[in-house]
């Protein structure tokens, strides 16, 4: 006959570990950002992961291609960390999500060669 499995006795350690998300208000944050962005054609897709001790909102060009950037949440000792990633270059990290926000907000300058 089958047996009850309670599936919390195999939990990984360290679960019980508050897990890394974005707040409402960081949400709407990053959304107001990202929308904004959308208008002008720049950016055409978003995807939010959640990996347990990090958050992940990885903004894209394209939807085919890697992200143009990432912006990540991680718990750094007890209080949080915001990382703007391009690639494998970090561009900003930063205890407010404000700093890290306000790269993406620069306009873009015209580069001559």
């Amino acid at each position: 006959m089958s047996e009850l499995v309670d599936f919390a006795d195999y939990r990984r350690r360290g679960s019980g570990k508050s897990r890394v998300r974005f707040e409402r208000d960081e949400f709407r944050r990053l959304m107001e950002c990202y929308s904004r962005r959308v208008m002008t054609g720049e950016w055409k897709d978003y995807a939010l992961d959640i990996y347990g001790s990090i958050a992940v909102f990885s903004i894209f060009r394209h939807s085919l291609e890697a992200p143009a950037f990432a912006i990540a949440k991680r718990r750094n000792g007890k209080q949080d960390e915001f990382i703007l990633r391009s690639g494998r270059r970090t561009l900003k990290r930063a205890r407010a999500l404000d700093d890290v926000l306000s790269v993406l907000d620069k306009p873009l300058r015209v580069v001559e060669g």
